[in-house]
């Protein structure tokens, strides 16, 4: 006859081994895409505003540095939400 204990340890080893759900981890809720659209439309501006300034510096009136910037951004990163307007 199999000793109690030896037969609990075999059960837990096998239980433990086979990745039964018991120690998974739960599956964490999803990030909200509201975050992301967040974080890409705070990079547009701050890629926008950083363009426009280097394009006044070389002597762009400031509206035309702006539009300008705007459609450097949409055409350099097409795939980001943030850009299409």
């Amino acid at each position: 006859m199999i000793p109690r204990h030896a037969l609990l340890a075999s059960s837990l080893a096998v239980l433990c081994l086979t990745g039964c759900g018991l120690f998974s981890k739960k599956d964490r809720p999803k990030e909200s895409s509201a975050i992301s659209v967040e974080n890409e439309e705070n990079f547009r501006q701050r890629w926008v505003q950083r363009r426009s300034e280097e394009l006044v510096a070389q002597g762009v009136a400031a509206e035309a540095a702006q539009a300008q910037a705007g459609n450097e951004f949409r055409e350099r990163y097409p795939y980001m939400r943030a850009g299409r307007k």
